[in-house]
């Protein structure tokens, strides 16, 4: 649904960013105006995907579908089509809702930027190395007669970047550090987590830490039924096995230097059994769901502990949470408890900044396309890799 109040629209410079993530639980259309010095979040709003589109996405994602697709001689790259079209169509008519309820014309808004649903990344297959969005900007343009910015990451695994995470540098305009803080560490926690830390007078750093909500979703939905955990309650009523927590926690990726980037092709169900061999079968599911969530604070916080001053330091490190697992309260407790433990933080949600945790994703990539339609770079090279600053996306008119 429609959230925010809109405000003066008088001078606005309005663009659109459109998110849908790995957790693939709906996309957030989020209205952004650039004409202030920090950007302002205009209206939000949330449109839902429906069980049918939903399916294909995962179907995808998760390199299976159900066999045979309905009609004759479909195959996965009909599933891919069907999804691609789908997608957009439900993002248009999203755009729709968001325009209405902000009541600004869409000849106001100078373009949409659209990620699309990530379907497979596979940063680190060397020279087979590719990337993958679906929801076609083309009918997207066509649909709502707003020019669209879109494919964003494919240029930056081009110049021998991960394509990923896309955001650091977006996440310094919506949230600058100050200079009476060490650093602003951005976390969020969508289906991966990633880091973005911003320290005054330097270049953003940033990285994909493992696993937020996809697990803890996943494991969720199999024993549970519903298709997350709402606000942590069945971890809550489970106790973290520690047993389990160190295998979990002795995966590579974990310590992997950066840059990196992960997603739920690596983080998933399979990992979790194969991780947890015997262990998982004589456990109770609630314990599993609670250790899962440790796994997701524990990790999370050890990724930002180079940037956490100690004591004796007199400025502190402000960490932001965002995304659909900042509202979750308990994975919130767990994290701040583990951050604030290794050093001097102050554990906020990205609603004390004036962006719901919900619209920050949708926000970048409404700076992304305007990086793109002024020609300027939207990557940072020291977080994906890249070979230079790119300019990111495809220009589709309307």
């Amino acid at each position: 649904m429609a959230t925010d109040t809109p405000g003066r629209t008088d001078g606005a410079e309005f663009f659109i960013g459109a998110m849908t993530g790995t957790s693939i639980d709906g996309l957030d259309l989020c209205l952004v105006d650039f004409s202030l010095s920090r950007p302002r979040l205009v209206a939000h709003h949330q449109q839902p995907l429906g069980t049918e589109l939903t399916g294909m996405l995962r179907a995808l994602a998760t390199a299976s579908h159900p066999s045979p697709l309905p009609g004759e001689s479909r195959d996965s790259i009909d599933l891919l089509g069907m999804a691609d079209r789908a997608l957009a169509e439900a993002t248009a008519e999203g755009i729709q809702a968001l325009l209405d309820h902000a009541g600004v014309d869409p000849d106001r808004v100078h373009a949409i930027g659209s990620h699309g649903q990530t379907v497979r990344h596979r940063p680190t297959w060397g020279e087979q190395a590719f990337t993958m969005q679906v929801g076609d900007p083309s009918r997207i343009a066509e649909l709502t007669g707003i020019p669209v910015a879109a494919d964003f990451r494919r240029r930056d695994l081009a110049a021998g970047g991960q394509g990923a995470p896309l955001v650091p540098r977006a996440h310094a305009a919506l949230f600058p550090p100050t200079p009476d803080s060490a650093a602003t560490i951005v976390v969020n926690l969508g289906g991966i987590a990633n880091l973005s830390i911003l320290e005054p007078g330097r270049e953003p750093q940033g990285f994909d830490t493992g696993p937020a909500n996809t697990l803890l979703d996943a494991w969720h939905a199999r024993h549970r039924g519903d298709p997350f955990d709402a606000d942590g309650a069945w971890a809550a009523s489970g106790r973290c096995d520690s047993g389990l927590l160190d295998r979990l926690l002795t995966d590579p990726y974990f310590t992997l230097a950066p840059p990196k980037s992960t997603g739920p092709e690596h983080f998933n169900l399979d990992w979790l059994a194969t991780r947890a061999d015997t262990v998982l079968g004589a456990m109770d599911a609630a314990d599993v769901q609670a250790t899962l969530l440790e796994l997701t604070a524990i990790s999370v916080a050890g990724a930002m502990r180079p940037w956490l001053p100690d004591s004796s330091d007199g400025k502190a490190t402000e960490v932001i949470v965002c995304g659909g697992g900042a509202r979750n309260s308990r994975l919130v407790e767990r994290l701040r408890a583990q951050v604030e433990s290794a050093g001097r933080a102050r554990v906020v949600t990205s609603d004390w900044h004036g962006i719901p945790p919900e619209c920050v994703e949708g926000a970048a990539f409404a700076w992304l396309a305007r990086q793109l339609m002024r020609g300027e770079p939207g990557n940072a090279p020291a977080v994906t890799g890249a070979r230079g600053a790119r300019v990111l996306g495809g220009w589709y008119p309307a």
